[in-house]
């Protein structure tokens, strides 16, 4: 009986732990990371390389100055695909749950505009609060970081 219960309690450990396994991870209308090359695992030569896209920024960081607790602020990052592709952003996220990206979903066309707009929620923050956004992209460096920071002072 003791062998009985033994081998009908690995086949429920193995068929669970299969189960957690078989979890698909949905990308909640992003682009498929199967459209986003990432070109440092790629080889290729140099002329290949000047086909890629740019993600080129005014500026990477911005200084909201001093702000109350519980505000909710927002900035728009300005950049351009001054390469030879259209540029996709598979994914832009910020360093902790207080930092939201907006970013644009579809392609962006060689030579167009387009913008990032983060929002900063300071709910629960005080004194001197840095945070990033990391996005992934198409471009030779594949990963671009936008910072913000604020001073924060307590209600």
């Amino acid at each position: 009986m003791k062998r009985f219960s033994l081998f009908f309690l690995s086949i429920l450990i193995v068929l669970t732990a299969c189960k957690n396994n078989a979890k698909t991870e949905t990308n909640d209308g992003l682009l498929p990371t199967s459209l986003v090359n990432n070109p440092i695992s790629l080889n290729t030569d140099s002329n290949s390389l000047k086909e890629l896209p740019t993600m080129d920024f005014s500026t990477t960081l911005h200084d909201f100055g001093t702000i109350h607790e519980g505000e909710t602020v927002e900035w728009e990052f300005d950049f351009n695909n001054n390469g030879k592709s259209p540029l996709i952003i598979s994914e832009a996220k910020g360093s902790c749950g207080c930092t939201v990206a907006e970013f644009p979903k579809e392609p962006i066309s060689a030579g167009q505009a387009s913008k990032i707009k983060i929002s900063f929620n300071s709910t629960d923050k005080h004194g001197y609060n840095e945070k990033q956004v990391t996005i992934s992209n198409n471009t030779r460096e594949g990963v671009h970081y936008l910072t913000i920071k604020a001073t924060i002072l307590e209600n």
